[in-house]
């Protein structure tokens, strides 16, 4: 027993035998693994084993994954931040208590966060289980938010966890090979366990991305109803500045106002910054006061382009978009919902809105910065015709305006009747084909395949994201899913802990409608975010190291469905990346 002898009995998985090294650390003996490919194994209160480990940011650890390697290594670059794992396994009888830590990083400022376990009730559709990620867990728990603690107190038996841990390598760190620690210590256990990470440090310094605007859209009556704000009190902004300060973080850079509320459903509580009264039938006053205090909230946090409301509502271009204004203290339209896109009223209103928009950017300095919406979501035949007109009004009333939507049928794009054509990743080799520039999306489609992020959605297959909107040449990205946590095209939460598809499985997969969650007093990432927003950070490296998009070794990728899916052709590409940088 370790209270008797103070001896902690050591043993390797798979009966196989090692021998291992015991040192002093932070004034505590600790054993460290030597042999590579197996896990540390160490007995607590005379107890059966618990193993440690250590994974890439790309592998899921799901409460029954098998312990792995005791040891990493890493490569990275400089101004650049890089996550692995810290896993262990309970296989004791009762619960586990585990504190993270790593040692000789201090100048990497390393993030410590547990990760936390959502229920995925059932598995993406349309898609062959060589798609997706845990199909022998699945459906079940998935691991995907990260909580901000460095310590856990109940890991149940034969469960495995992990810790998160990002390193910010600093632009001026000393390129070359260097050995971390990480530590964790369990509860009743006389010894802490150590594993050694191996991380080299490339002389590439990671410019800014460029000439790549990314989109998500955010939804600010979800922060009021999920935290029970007041609608735009001071707490709702403190909130969704700490959003949206993540988002930027996470290499979405392009951020949306939303002026107007660009749903289709009728709420009580509709989130729209700018304030519009009619204080005579078809004549309207505007307020631009909430709006330019949130642009200039997104100027100190960095933001440097803008995105606005669409002008009409979305799937056809059939009806103007909804715009409330306040009536005896409640939030009303100002035209019923069927109202016609170009019916003498909303044309009435445009005419009045429109310069005030104008003089509005102007004033703020931002109009050749923002990129405008028209609708979203238009199809084929008559919807065609429908943008058309809609877009004829718009050059005649703003021609200073560039529009940008989301739309596939190439016409719109061989027409000329959008500037920024955004189609659906699976209708995007069309445009390609065309010669036509592009942003791409997704949104709950394409399945199968093509590159997506549900909950289920391999790792290495989200960290692609990067290398194929490079390689395949896309202007842009857009999404529509941030904080999404309303059931859909209804003024009220889902529980974003419990589901993930806004209570609209399976035309919504889990995943899609999120990528952070809520957290006690500001946002929580999803591992999903993290990974994508490392694959935006593989789009910087390649466009810093000046690869071409037509490069040999990015030959493999041919379209967003056909592509290397695997963690090995990612990190041998970035070997022969950031190492060719050591010959320079």
């Amino acid at each position: 027993m370790i209270g008797q002898s103070a001896i902690v009995c050591v043993s390797i998985a798979l009966a196989s035998i090692s021998m291992w090294t015991r040192h002093h650390a932070e004034g505590q003996a600790c054993w460290a693994a030597e042999e590579p490919g197996v896990p540390v194994m160490l007995h607590v209160d005379g107890q059966p084993d618990v193993a440690f480990w250590l994974a890439t940011s790309l592998h899921r650890v799901f409460p029954h994954t098998k312990p792995g390697a005791a040891k990493l290594e890493l490569l990275a670059a400089r101004n650049s931040r890089i996550a692995f794992q810290a896993c262990l396994k309970n296989c004791r009888l009762g619960d586990l208590n585990a504190h993270c830590s790593v040692l000789d990083a201090d100048d990497l400022q390393p993030l410590i966060r547990y990760v936390g376990l959502v229920p995925m009730h059932h598995l993406t559709p349309n898609t062959e289980l060589s798609e997706l990620e845990g199909v022998e867990n699945l459906p079940g728990l998935v691991p995907d938010y990260l909580v901000p603690i460095t310590q856990v107190t109940s890991i149940g038996p034969t469960e495995s966890r992990s810790f998160w841990i990002t390193l910010h390598i600093p632009a001026d760190a000393q390129p070359g090979v260097r050995e971390l620690r990480v530590r964790i210590a369990v509860h009743g256990a006389s010894r802490a366990v150590e594993m050694p990470v191996k991380l080299e440090i490339s002389p590439l310094v990671v410019q800014p991305r460029r000439d790549f605007p990314v989109i998500h859209w955010w939804r600010g009556e979800a922060t009021w109803d999920y935290y029970r704000t007041e609608m735009f009190d001071e707490r709702w902004w403190a909130l969704t500045r700490s959003q949206l300060a993540n988002m930027l973080a996470h290499g979405s850079d392009v951020v949306y106002v939303p002026i107007f509320f660009n749903r289709r459903e009728t709420f009580r509580r509709p989130c729209q910054l700018l304030i519009v009264e009619e204080p005579q039938p078809g004549e309207y006053q505007f307020d631009w006061s909430q709006v330019r205090r949130f642009v200039r909230m997104c100027k100190e946090l960095g933001f440097r382009q803008f995105e606005w409301s669409h002008l009409w509502i979305y799937w056809g271009v059939e009806n103007p978009i909804r715009v409330y204004t306040q009536r005896e203290g409640r939030y009303v339209m100002l035209w019923p919902p069927d109202t016609p896109a170009m019916s003498d009223t909303y044309l009435r209103f445009l005419r009045q809105f429109l310069p005030a928009f104008n003089q509005f950017l102007v004033e703020e300095e931002i109009l050749e910065r923002s990129f405008f919406h028209l609708s979203d979501e238009p199809g084929s035949e008559q919807h065609v015709e429908n943008y058309r007109r809609a877009r004829e009004v718009l050059r005649q009333l703003a021609p200073w305006m560039k529009v940008l939507d989301a739309l596939s049928d190439v016409r719109y794009g061989r027409e000329g009747l959008t500037d920024f054509p955004i189609p659906l990743v699976s209708a995007a080799q069309a445009y390609r084909d065309a010669e036509i520039p592009h942003w791409v999306y997704f949104c709950c489609a394409p399945q199968g395949p093509w590159i997506n992020r549900f909950l289920d959605t391999p790792l290495a297959k989200i960290r692609m994201s990067g290398w194929l909107f490079y390689r395949l040449e896309a202007k842009g990205f857009l999404h529509w899913g941030f904080n999404y946590w309303h059931k859909i095209e209804q003024e009220e939460l889902t529980d974003p802990f419990n589901d993930s598809s806004a209570a609209a499985w399976p035309g919504i997969p889990y995943g899609d409608p999120f990528m952070i969650y809520p957290g006690p007093d500001g946002p929580w990432d999803s591992i999903r975010w993290e990974v994508f927003a490392e694959s935006l950070q593989d789009y910087a490296i390649l466009q810093t190291a000046g690869i071409p998009p037509d490069d040999p070794r990015l030959a493999e990728i041919k379209t967003y469905a056909d592509f290397p899916k695997s963690e090995a052709w990612l990190q041998q590409r970035l070997r022969d990346i950031l190492r060719a940088q050591n010959s320079e």
